[in-house]
């Protein structure tokens, strides 16, 4: 009997559960495109599991009877139905998603720890999608968020070199990210631009104000991460060619991406070139050097299992930039060049109109290669995920500026950086959803066979660890999070002397005769802690309030502590100050966002105020002339003080419902920029009062309209006209002169696009065209570095510098194959 009893309960009463049980599989799709990792589960139980990359599911062990099944996925919108689950049996369902009419339910990834929707995120973050990216047609990616996200600016050296500003605040406070890697290159350089090729990006995610816990460091003023577009699910081979060209500075370029997927794998391959000549405005005629060649290639292999993810890429930037100095005839105002080492400015020769136009990249010119490795992974572990990074980087950086030695560089650094990054998404507990983790990077630059040494060779190791949460309660969303940063750099005694041979300066060591000590030694430890705290009150689906506080920090880069020497290609000699302290800042944001039914309204108010600010400023004497200790190039010596950044950015789209083939989009973004050094000011009667590198405001409005409708093989027509309109900037740091007022300017620029598909549908070519600055208006942004490129005092026709790019036609063409 006992046995018996023993195998009922073994074989018998499993049977009997098992035909009270039923299952079901099938496929989650969104435009017959597989949905990865959609939510499937069963209303009223604890049964539920999540697709696969693909799409796929399998839900086992469901109570036979009548039963609501609910699938969803971030960005879409929900759907349940009714199913019938007979006990012993497999049914198979195929579900399609419907995308969610409002932006605030985009998937945001940047700074946070997990992915998150965007209404549900307290901080700033404005993200611009493969699409838009694609119709804003620009010489550099960095131009391209310019013009797509408020509060957004850039310095510029040219039309290849632009470093972004988010708020007022640039250079390392901006943390520049490729697919989560930090973008190491040199980031102090105002020469120096974002070594990342524009093509082949799926998305831009912009975060505003030091609240990425993620990062740390060279955060302060927000994030700018470029994700990479990989193929969505599909089996079998695909690519696409992107051709090019502007016609002012003659810009052409051409991209080939190649994808593959099959089973579980995805693979994705890029090469991109792209050249120009010198461009144009109607004041300067071509700006002698300021050409550029860009070769860039980027590889992909990507794997999806039930067990998580791992990804491998891998991407070279090679790009040979030339270098303006402004050279000048005093009378004509056409460019001169230097021919020889310490000429007379006055008798150098004229460039010819055959140099202007020409594709070939002068004799002084940058060479900046940028070699990427990297590979990221997660690993489900149980309800929880472990997340993996670990990246290597090469930026070589090498100036070329001796007219009579054209081999020689100038300039010669080495920059090796090793990232990584570990993080544990812990399972949901009580609602809360928490992160805990830590990154940094290990870093070595070297100077080599170089004649000119702005910053030492250096050994920098940094870590931070931190731990974040977010957690809803009915309509409110909260999040927030500590982190805590150690920095530590290092530099031996750097000593320099003359090369007899050459007259050239090069390294030397100690005891060689006629050595000098350029950077004395170097040992020193920065921490810091920073944090955020933010709510989201969604009064309803579309409208919602937002407000963060977050304590931000930034230790100091390599030249506001180390630099004694000359940068080349930017002609200034960059003074640092080894006793400088991080900065801290804290920074308030309120926001309002209402994505209705005619029109999208968003506000976003700021207040920054930060201690220790570091910022360059020229350097002068006891009797304010300035003090030139290289010939021929300015001196700038950082400074430190309190300092306070507030503003606005501030959004209104209109589209009527019942004209939906017009939209309306207008955006403002103001920032001001104030020195709290209170002495300072008070000597220079006011000329120090505001911060410098200040963007004025700057309003844009646009009107496009939109087809629907098909003609023949024609799809997605729409046209638009653009006013770019930036008030004058009479708040700049006056001391000095290091900044001098910039007029107001209005640019208009007009834009036109459209799809051609073939019958079959499945190969199709967009079109897109673009004229800025239609008026051929001749302006010099207040950001644009080469308006101090001037040699002299006065000039013919009372302008002084080099102006931004006058009128640019451009067209670009995207098959699809």
């Amino acid at each position: 009997m006992r046995y018996t009893l023993l195998f009922f309960m073994l074989i018998v009463v499993p049977v009997i559960v098992m035909a009270q049980t039923g299952e079901i599989k099938g496929r989650v799709t969104a435009d017959t495109v597989g949905l990865p990792y959609a939510s499937v589960s069963v209303a009223g139980t604890k049964s539920g599991t999540r697709a696969d990359a693909n799409g796929y599911f399998e839900l086992k062990g469901i109570p036979a009877g009548n039963r609501s099944i609910n699938f969803s996925s971030v960005t879409f919108e929900s759907k349940r139905i009714s199913v019938n689950i007979v006990g012993g049996e497999q049914q198979t369902i195929n579900i399609n998603l419907k995308p969610l009419d409002t932006k605030l339910n985009e998937v945001v990834v940047t700074g946070v720890s997990r992915a998150t929707q965007l209404r549900k995120n307290p901080v700033p973050v404005a993200v611009l999608s493969k699409s838009t990216l694609e119709r804003q047609v620009s010489t550099n990616i960095i131009e391209s968020i310019v013009k797509g996200v408020p509060g957004v600016n850039a310095v510029t050296t040219g039309p290849n070199i632009s470093k972004p500003f988010i708020r007022g605040l640039g250079y390392n406070r901006v943390l520049t990210l490729y697919d989560g890697i930090r973008q190491e290159g040199q980031q102090w350089g105002d020469e120096h631009g974002i070594e990342i090729d524009a093509d082949g990006l799926g998305r831009v995610e912009v975060v505003k104000g030091p609240a990425s816990l993620t990062y740390g460091s060279d955060a302060l003023a927000g994030v700018i991460n470029m994700i990479p577009y990989i193929q969505p699910d599909s089996t079998g081979f695909r690519g696409d060619v992107t051709t090019e060209y502007h016609n002012n500075n003659g810009m052409a370029a051409t991209s080939l991406g190649l994808a593959y997927s099959k089973n579980d794998w995805k693979y994705s391959v890029r090469g991109t070139y792209k050249m120009a000549h010198d461009y144009r405005n109607q004041t300067d005629g071509y700006v002698y050097n300021s050409g550029f060649r860009e070769l860039n290639f980027t590889g992909i292999a990507r794997t999806d299992k039930k067990w998580g993810y791992t990804q491998i890429a891998a991407t070279l930037y090679h790009n040979l930039q030339e270098i303006p100095d402004g050279s000048r005839d005093s009378l004509t105002r056409r460019f001169t060049k230097q021919v020889a080492a310490n000429d007379d400015i006055k008798n150098r020769p004229l460039v010819t109109d055959d140099e202007l136009r020409t594709y070939a990249i002068a004799p002084l010119h940058q060479n900046i290669k940028h070699y990427r490795v990297y590979s990221q992974s997660q690993f489900k572990v149980g309800e929880g995920s472990i997340n993996a990074l670990v990246g290597v980087q090469q930026n070589i950086r090498q100036e070329y500026t001796h007219p009579t030695a054209l081999k020689q560089a100038a300039l010669d650094i080495v920059l090796n950086t090793l990232n990584y990054e570990a993080r544990y998404n812990m399972p949901v507990f009580a609602g809360i959803e928490s992160t805990i983790g830590a990154n940094g990077f290990y870093q070595t630059n070297r100077n080599k066979n170089a004649t000119d040494f702005p910053i030492p060779d250096y050994n920098l190791f940094d870590i931070g660890t931190y731990i974040f949460a977010k957690k809803s309660w009915g309509k409110v969303d909260v999040s927030g999070g500590l982190r805590y940063d150690n920095r530590h750099i290092k530099w031996n005694d750097f000593y320099v002397g003359i090369d007899k041979q050459t007259g050239f300066g090069k390294k030397e060591q100690a005891n060689a005769p006629g050595a000098q000590l350029q950077f004395p030694e170097f040992d020193k430890n920065y921490t810091g802690f920073s944090g955020s705290l933010g709510l989201t009150y969604n009064i309803t689906e579309r409208l919602l309030i937002k407000a963060n506080v977050a304590r931000g920090y930034r230790a100091p880069n390599i030249t506001e502590i180390g630099s004694n020497g000359l940068d080349p290609g930017a002609h200034i000699v960059y003074l640092g100050n080894r006793t400088f302290k991080p900065e801290f800042s804290l920074q308030q944001d309120v926001g309002f966002i209402a994505y209705l039914r005619h029109m999208d309204i968003m506000a976003e108010l700021f207040n920054n105020n930060i201690d220790n600010y570091i910022y360059q400023a020229r350097l002068t004497d006891a009797n304010g002339n300035p003090v030139v200790i290289v010939e021929g190039n300015s001196t700038y010596q950082y400074q430190q003080s309190k300092a306070r950044l507030y503003g606005a950015e501030f959004t209104l789209n209109l589209h009527p419902e019942g004209l939906k083939w017009l939209s309306f989009n207008n955006s403002l973004s103001y920032v001001r920029g104030i020195n709290k050094n209170e002495a300072l000011i008070e000597q220079s009667n006011g000329a120090a009062k505001n911060l410098p590198f200040i963007p004025p405001l700057h309003v844009r409005s646009q009107l496009r309209f939109k087809l629907d409708a098909e003609y023949g093989a024609f799809s997605k027509i729409y046209a638009g006209v653009e006013a770019d309109i930036y008030s004058a900037q009479n708040k700049f740091y006056a001391l000095d002169n290091t900044e001098t007022y910039t007029p107001g300017y209005t640019l208009i620029n007009l834009s036109a696009g459209t799809t051609i598909k073939t019958t079959s549908d499945k190969k199709y070519l967009e079109l897109f065209f673009q004229a800025d600055n239609v008026f051929d208006k001749v302006y010099q942004s207040n950001l644009n570095r080469l308006k101090y490129f001037e040699y002299y005092q006065s000039s013919p026709n009372g302008r002084l510098g080099i102006y931004n790019m006058g009128r640019n036609l451009s067209v670009k063409a995207i098959w699809h194959f």
